[in-house]
């Protein structure tokens, strides 16, 4: 059995500490959505009372897993998640993609 996260890697190289705090971020994510999706029934102080507990575990995974403020880093762990594009004529390249996300995560100067 493998003695760190580091030593703990997945068939893409992302070690488990990394998987684990995209997967965080993706609760995240879909927390938001749905907390902000109907302003009209969700207040906003109930929707930050909502997203208080997903917000604390996304931070504490990423600081684990020393992604934290590293936006690019953190969108390839999301992208390990998840599955393959279906193929396609013409898919085009999908590292072009990566660094373009990237770049505008990083723009935004979100830092966790």
């Amino acid at each position: 059995m493998p003695s760190s996260a580091e030593e703990s890697l997945d068939m893409t190289g992302t070690t488990s500490e990394e998987l684990l705090a995209a997967q965080a971020c993706l609760r995240l994510l879909h927390t938001a959505r749905a907390a902000l999706s109907d302003s009209a029934s969700v207040s906003p102080v109930a929707a930050a009372t909502l997203l208080a507990g997903p917000i604390a575990e996304a931070d504490e995974a990423l600081r684990r897993a020393g992604l934290a403020g590293n936006e690019a880093a953190l969108i390839d762990r999301i992208y390990d998640l998840a599955p393959p594009p279906p193929r396609s004529a013409d898919p085009g390249p999908p590292s072009e993609e990566r660094a373009r996300l990237s770049h505008s995560c990083t723009r935004g100067g979100g830092q966790s």
